[in-house]
């Protein structure tokens, strides 16, 4: 007698079954029959007693999301009816082609009902006897009257299945971040609790588009290597941990899991890596302010505070010799070398102050017992072009604004000027005003 673990339904349900005398290769389409009825199933490989009983251990676990809710268990025993032949994988893939057209009109008729749920997916039994509605929705749903338009519209018996969102990625399938087929679509058979610790113990950024999957939730390979990291942490603070010494403070970055070790900062940015083993030792020669002296196979990491070489400035360029005039100083012989004078110094302009006009030709006395000294007169040369000297500089002229003459107005409202001043001081009167006199 043979175990074999077949897989049916869309929510990929896990079944064993017994075989005696017919044995049946792995990837093959066999008839089982269910608890829901008459299916079609493919096999997944023999079982060993130890593997059976792994999987009935893990499948009876609690889990948050493990089945739909009022489904069947994730695993259970199945009866092998035959082979599946051409007939019914052809009733199969016709099924499949129908499911899409079913699906569509559902969703026609769920809008007439204004319901909070989602319809993710459809399936038909072999037999055609039943039809499977699975949905998601956040709160419980009263689907009696929808339930009742749908048998009318499809003749079948219908049932509603609600589903969390990770079944959802479950049954409609997808491809992850990392570029392939999601696992719980493939090969993962249950759903494990995932909490934001798993993240931070693996030294993951906390960036949620990069730690999701397309259900929403995080991955779940986050629990795959999360033993192997437990273990590790097991005899150490928490990560983001400080050491406070009298040498600084040492913050834990992390877990290298190839080197079993931690990453830590110093005070002076740099990172090390000590060994698991060895950080109760580190600890207590921080804490007494010694210098940690790192073991051979803990190799330091590169520093984190890497900063790129200061270029020198515009201003200090010229006075940094460069690599060429070096080599060129070097190579020329002492004869032609010319020997180098110090510029002269330039006297700047004595400030202006106010009361100080009278002593400008006065002669500055110099110490006791010496003659006095006049001051010299040192010509500074301007950077002014020449013909910008003396004021020769051509400015653009400007422009005069004319002032607008203002018009007095008729005090009568009548808009016409009644006449002007001449500069005399006589009035000159508009002939065509009312008040003027006739011309002689």
């Amino acid at each position: 007698m043979s175990k074999y673990l077949v897989l049916f339904g869309k929510p990929r349900y896990l079944g064993i079954m017994e075989i005696f005398d017919l044995p049946v290769q792995r990837g093959e389409w066999i008839l089982i029959e269910t608890t829901r009825g008459v299916e079609i199933g493919l096999v997944g490989g023999e079982l060993s007693g130890e593997q059976e009983e792994r999987y009935r251990s893990s499948c009876l676990e609690e889990s948050d999301e493990g089945q739909p809710k009022g489904g069947e268990p994730t695993l259970q025993n199945v009866v092998f009816k035959s082979r599946a032949s051409s007939e019914d994988l052809n009733i199969r893939s016709q099924a499949l082609d129908e499911e899409q057209h079913v699906l569509i009109n559902a969703r026609e008729i769920l809008k007439g009902h204004n319901l909070p749920m989602k319809l993710v997916d459809v399936e038909y039994l072999l037999d055609r006897k039943k039809l499977f509605f699975y949905f998601t929705s956040e709160q419980r749903v009263d689907f009696r009257a929808y339930v009742r338009d749908l048998a009318r519209e499809f003749k079948t018996r219908i049932e509603l299945r609600q589903i969390g969102v990770r079944d959802e990625a479950k049954s409609v399938k997808g491809i992850s971040p990392c570029g392939r087929e999601c696992c719980c679509s493939y090969w993962l058979h249950r759903f494990t609790p995932i909490c934001i610790r798993m993240v931070k113990e693996q030294n993951l950024a906390l960036n949620p588009t990069k730690i999701s999957g397309i259900c929403g939730r995080l991955m779940c390979c986050m629990s795959f290597e999360h033993e192997m990291y437990t273990q590790l942490w097991k005899n150490l603070p928490n990560p983001g941990s400080k050491v406070k010494g009298p040498m600084g403070n040492f913050l834990l970055l992390g877990i290298d899991l190839k080197a079993a070790g931690v990453r830590i900062r110093c005070p002076d940015g740099k990172e090390i890596l000590v060994s698991v083993a060895d950080f109760e030792e580190f600890r207590s020669t921080v804490l007494r302010g010694e210098e940690w002296r790192q073991d051979e196979t803990a190799k330091p990491q590169r520093s984190s505070r890497s900063h790129p070489p200061v270029k020198p400035h515009a201003s200090q360029r010229s006075e940094i010799p460069s690599h060429h005039e070096e080599q060129k100083n070097e190579t020329r012989s002492p004869d032609v070398a010319e020997k180098a004078v110090p510029p002269e110094p330039v006297r700047q302009k004595r400030p202006h102050v106010p009361g100080d006009q009278g002593k400008k030709g006065q002669e500055r006395k110099g110490p006791a017992g010496d003659p006095p000294v006049r001051p010299q007169a040192v010509r500074v040369e301007s950077s002014v072009p020449d013909g910008e000297k003396n004021g020769d500089q051509k400015r653009p002229p400007r422009k005069r604004k004319r002032r607008k003459r203002r018009v007095p107005q008729d005090p009568s409202g009548t808009g016409k000027n009644t006449g002007t001043q001449s500069p005399s001081g006589e009035k000159r009167v508009n002939p065509e005003s009312p008040g003027a006199l006739p011309k002689t």
